[in-house]
C-alpha cells in the first residue's frame, strides 16, 4: 500500500512499493512462494481497503506524511479483522526513534528504518517465523521489549534494482485500471551530500550519491512515452549535480519532441554546480518540459544557514543562476521557508527584498515549516535548543478542493509557528508580510509601479513594501482592511487552521491568503479604490525619498498597470495615454536589461477583446490560480501596440 497525492485526476503509479515487488522477485530465494496482490494506490474508505487487503499474510506499507494517517487506520483494522497477518511499515515517516511509534502502535508488527528492498526480501524469507535476529534496518517489540537492528550498508550497485517500469511490475495494476491518468515518480541517482536539518534527506541517505545505469535511464523514458506518461516527478535530491544529468536532460527534450511524451518533468535543482544546473535547466525549459526554474533559498540569513546545515551552499551561485536565467528570459521561483531557527522579521523581509534586487519578479514561494520526523530538525532537542513551537494542523494542496473523507481520516502536519528569534507576533507579522508581497508586487498588481519606484526614485524594495504593512486604517481603508485580513488569518494558522484560505464560491478550493484578496477585491468592485489608496501611498513615500522624478511618472504607472491587469467581465479595448514609454522600460527591468525611459508622450491600446474572460469561473482558474506559475496576469506584447508622440 502506497497512497500518493492525485491531482486534476491524475494518480501515481506506486513506485517504492513497484520497487520492492521487484527486488523480492529478484532476488528472494524462493520467490515462488510469493505471489503479489495489486498495490493500493489511492485514498479510499478503509473498509474497502481492508477488504482487498484481506487475503494477504503479509502487507508492507510505504509511509510518508501524505499518507500516514490513513495507513495506520488501515493496518489498524486489518489486524482486528486477521490477528495473525503481518504487517509491516516502512517509509520516511517511519522515524528513526522508532520505539515509540511501535508502542502507539502496536498493530504494527515491524518497522524498516532505512533502504527497504534488502530487509523486506529478508523478512519474508523467514515468513512465517518471526524471528527476525540479525535482519538489517528492522525495529520491533519482542515480549515487550524494544529490538532495533543496527542499519546495513545502502545499495550502492542500483544497477541491482529491478526496473518496476521495466520489468513489467506496474502491468497488472495498468491493465485493471485503464481509464487511470498515470504519472510517475523517478530516481536517477540515491543520495545526497548536504545536511540541510529540515530534509531527511541527508540523513536517509548518509550522504553518497549513487547511480543507476544510463541506459536503464534512457529505456525508463522510452517507456514512458509509450505509454503517453505526461508528468514525471524526479525524486533526485539534486538534478544537475552530475555531469550526465544534461544527458539525462536532453534525452527527456528529445524523446518529448519527437514523441510527444513525457511532456512535463519537475526537478529539485543541485544547490552548488552553477553551470550544470544552468544547463539542465534550459534544456528542459527549451523544451517547454517545466512550468520555471526553481531556486530553493529557504534563506538568506547567515546565521539561519549555519543553523540549519546549509552554510556550505553558495548564495552566489543563485545569484549567478538568477542572471543566467533572467537573461535568457527563462521564468524562475524562489523558495523560502518562513520559521526556520535563527530567522528574524528583519532578516526575512531583507532575505524578500535581496531576491526582488536580484532580479526574482515573478514569484517566491513562502513556505510554512513543518517537521518531518526524520529530519534532524524532528530532534526534540534541536527544537528546544532554538525555541520552536509547533502546531497541529490539517494538510491541504494549494489550490486543491476540501477532500471529505468518509472515516474522517485527515493527514495533519508539525506546523512551525514560533521560534526563540522569531516570536509569535514576529511570525504573524512576516507571514503577513510575504502575502503583502506577493498581492502587490508577484501577483502584478503593483508591479510596475513598484519597479519604477524603486529604479526610477531609488526607494528601496523594503521601505516601498513596508508601507502597505504601516498604513493608517482611518486615511487608506481598504489597504488596512487587506493587512487586518492577513494578520488575523496567520493567527488562524498558528491556532491550527489550515494554510490556504478556502471559498465554496470560488472553485471551491483553497487559495493562498493574497490570491485571495486579489479576487475579493474584483468580486466586491474595490480594485478601483485599492488602486487609489495605493497610488497615494507609494506617492507619499516617493515624496519622502526626496526623488527628484516628477511624480507624474509614478501616476503613469499606477495607470498603466492598472489598465493591464486581466479582470473577468471586462471585454473592451482601452486607450491609456501616458507622458513616457514605460511599457519597454518595466520589461527590461523584469529581462535584467538597462534601457532609459523614453520621456515622450505615448499612447497604448490594450487589446482585451483578443483575451477576454467572460466567464468568472475561467478567470479565477486561468489568470489567478494558474497565474501562480506562469505569472500572466497582466495584458502583454500581443494584447498591447503603442506609439510615440507624433505617431498617433
Amino acid at each position: 500500500m502506497q497512497i500518493n497525492n492525485s491531482f486534476s485526476g491524475q494518480n501515481y503509479l506506486p513506485y517504492a512499493v513497484g520497487l520492492i515487488e521487484g527486488y523480492v522477485r529478484k532476488y528472494a530465494s524462493q520467490a515462488e512462494r510469493f505471489e503479489f496482490l495489486l498495490p493500493i494506490y489511492k485514498r479510499q474508505r478503509v473498509s474497502e481497503t481492508v477488504e482487498q487487503l484481506l487475503s494477504a499474510d503479509v502487507v508492507g506499507f510505504s509511509t510518508y506524511v501524505w499518507n500516514v494517517k490513513l495507513s495506520l487506520a488501515v493496518a489498524r483494522e486489518l489486524k482486528a479483522r486477521k490477528p495473525e497477518i503481518l504487517i509491516v511499515f516502512g517509509g520516511p515517516q517511519v522515524p528513526d526513534r522508532t520505539e515509540t511509534f511501535l508502542r502507539e502502535n502496536p498493530f504494527v508488527d515491524v518497522a524498516v528504518n532505512g533502504e527497504g528492498e534488502h530487509a523486506f526480501v529478508k523478512l519474508l524469507e523467514v515468513w512465517p517465523s518471526r524471528d527476525w535476529a540479525g535482519i538489517a534496518n528492522l525495529s520491533y517489540l519482542k515480549d515487550g521489549a524494544f529490538v532495533c537492528q543496527a542499519k546495513g550498508p545502502r545499495i550502492r550497485e542500483l544497477a541491482d534494482v529491478p526496473s518496476p517500469y521495466l520489468d513489467g511490475i506496474f502491468a497488472p495494476l495498468m491493465a485493471a485500471n485503464p481509464a487511470e491518468n498515470w504519472i510517475v515518480l523517478w530516481e536517477t541517482n540515491r543520495g545526497c551530500p548536504f545536511q540541510c536539518t529540515f530534509c531527511d534527506w541527508g540523513s536517509a541517505t548518509q550522504a553518497k550519491v549513487f547511480q543507476f545505469d544510463i541506459d536503464r535511464l534512457g529505456r525508463e523514458i522510452a517507456w514512458f512515452a509509450d505509454n503517453k506518461i505526461e508528468f514525471i516527478f524526479c525524486c533526485d535530491a539534486n538534478f544537475g549535480i552530475l555531469a550526465r544529468d544534461i544527458q539525462i536532460a536532453e534525452t527527456l527534450a528529445r524523446t518529448k519532441a519527437e514523441r510527444g511524451y513525457p511532456k512535463a518533468v519537475s526537478v529539485q535543482n543541485t544547490k552548488n554546480a552553477t553551470d550544470r544546473a544552468y544547463l539542465t535547466q534550459k534544456i528542459l525549459s527549451d523544451a517547454g518540459m517545466n512550468k520555471g526554474v526553481t531556486l530553493s533559498m529557504q534563506s538568506l540569513d547567515p546565521g539561519t544557514l549555519k543553523a540549519i546545515k546549509r552554510q556550505n551552499i553558495a548564495l552566489d551561485t543563485y545569484e549567478e543562476l538568477q542572471r543566467r536565467f533572467t537573461r535568457d528570459r527563462v521564468e524562475t521561483y524562489s523558495d523560502l521557508i518562513l520559521g526556520l531557527p535563527g530567522e528574524t522579521y528583519d532578516s526575512w523581509v531583507d532575505g524578500i527584498c535581496w531576491l526582488m534586487d536580484n532580479g526574482q519578479h515573478n514569484r517566491i514561494q513562502f513556505n510554512n515549516l513543518s517537521i518531518l520526523p526524520n529530519a534532524e530538525m524532528g530532534d526534540p532537542a534541536y527544537q528546544e535548543k532554538y525555541g520552536m513551537r509547533t502546531v497541529v494542523t490539517k494538510i491541504v494542496n494549494i489550490h486543491g478542493a476540501i477532500e471529505t473523507d468518509p472515516d474522517g481520516i485527515y493527514e495533519t502536519q508539525d506546523l512551525v509557528v514560533e521560534t526563540g528569534s522569531m516570536p509569535a507576533a514576529e511570525w504573524r507579522r512576516a507571514r503577513s508580510f510575504a502575502w503583502m508581497a506577493s498581492l502587490v508586487h508577484f501577483d502584478k498588481l503593483l508591479q510596475i509601479p513598484i519597479l519604477v519606484a524603486h529604479k526610477r526614485c531609488a526607494v528601496a524594495y523594503r521601505r516601498l513594501l513596508e508601507a502597505f504593512m504601516q498604513v493608517d486604517v482611518a486615511e487608506y481603508p481598504v489597504i488596512g482592511s487587506i493587512r487586518s485580513f492577513f494578520e488575523d488569518y496567520a493567527r488562524q494558522i498558528q491556532q491550527g487552521a489550515v494554510e490556504y484560505v478556502f471559498s465554496d464560491k470560488w472553485l471551491g478550493i483553497h487559495w493562498p491568503a493574497d490570491e485571495y484578496v486579489f479576487i475579493d477585491l474584483v468580486v466586491n468592485g474595490r480594485l478601483g479604490e485599492f488602486y487609489s489608496e495605493a497610488e497615494r501611498l507609494v506617492v507619499s513615500t516617493v515624496r519622502e525619498s526626496r526623488s527628484l522624478v516628477p511624480l507624474e511618472t509614478i501616476s503613469d504607472a499606477f495607470r498603466l498597470n492598472r489598465a493591464l491587469v486581466k479582470e473577468p467581465g471586462v471585454l473592451a479595448d482601452i486607450e491609456v495615454r501616458l507622458g513616457s514609454d514605460l511599457y519597454p522600460y518595466y520589461r527590461a527591468i523584469l529581462e535584467g536589461r538597462t534601457e532609459e525611459l523614453i520621456e515622450e508622450p505615448v499612447s497604448y491600446r490594450i487589446e482585451r477583446s483578443k483575451e477576454p474572460w467572460p466567464v468568472f469561473a475561467d478567470w479565477c482558474r486561468e489568470v489567478v490560480w494558474y497565474g501562480n506559475k506562469k505569472g500572466a496576469y497582466l495584458y502583454g506584447n500581443k494584447a498591447l501596440a503603442r506609439h510615440l508622440a507624433g505617431h498617433f
